[in-house]
């Protein structure tokens, strides 16, 4: 079971043998990316620590779940996205153990949490814990990881642009949940019975707009989800994604 943290892009997971709080995509030092394509902007590392921490604090959790890039830089972290990293971990592992799937931005993180207790990093296949799968979704999944009850994937940054009665637009990062379609799994012996897509945690990350394309990044989407339902961070079900 999976309960996203009504207007936060975060959830509860109740994963039979402990309760996780499931961040993705959290992205640290992204406005150093983003200084070097032109654009001024500045750091806003202190203001996602301590909303994780708000989370954290106000969410009762065993652990928390960072399903994959945590870091933006493709190799190994360094400079201020570095500094930003070792702080989080540092704080965050003060209340409770971290779980990071490594996604596709996460390539040498080892190198950063490696002296820090309570961090365990897994590979793209990711893990299970108890009734839940995890994983970053930019590879595929392992075999028992699909075959939970829930398999929680991110990657995709989802979001839908939203149109208003004058033309205006605006995009929202969602929520996908659906069924999980074996369709999109056809190689595995067992598959599970539902999959969420999580936003992600950084809003300046961009994402992929679903409701307009279905050029999704993740291996096994959108042939992986069936009946496939968008939510807004407030919980507003939006429902089919692709006719939002």
């Amino acid at each position: 079971m999976l309960e996203p943290v009504s207007g936060r892009p975060a959830a509860v997971a109740d994963c039979g043998v402990e309760r996780a709080l499931v961040v993705a995509d959290y992205h640290a030092g992204l406005e150093v990316g983003l200084r070097r394509d032109g654009v001024e902007i500045r750091s806003h590392a202190a203001e996602r620590r301590e909303s994780l921490l708000r989370l954290l604090a106000d969410s009762d959790v065993d652990r928390l779940v960072l399903l994959g890039d945590a870091g933006d830089a493709i190799g190994e972290p360094s400079g201020a996205e570095r500094e930003e990293l070792s702080a989080l971990f540092d704080a965050v592992t003060e209340r409770v153990p971290v779980t990071l799937t490594k996604g596709n931005h996460d390539g040498r993180i080892e190198s950063v949490v490696e002296k820090i207790d309570g961090v365990e990093v897994v590979d793209g296949p990711g893990v299970r814990i108890g009734d839940v799968g995890f994983c970053h979704g930019h590879t595929w999944p392992g075999e028992e990881v699909v075959a939970a009850p829930t398999l929680c994937t991110a990657h995709e940054h989802p979001m839908v642009r939203l149109e208003d009665d004058v033309g205006g637009s605006r995009r929202e990062r969602v929520w996908l949940r659906g069924r999980l379609d074996e369709a999109g799994f056809s190689d595995y012996d067992r598959v599970g019975e539902r999959i969420v897509v999580c936003p992600a945690f950084n809003d300046l990350s961009g994402g992929t707009l679903v409701n307009e394309s279905d050029d999704f990044l993740s291996p096994f989407l959108p042939e992986g989800l069936a009946e496939g339902e968008a939510y807004l961070l407030d919980g507003t079900r939006l429902g089919d994604y692709r006719s939002v």
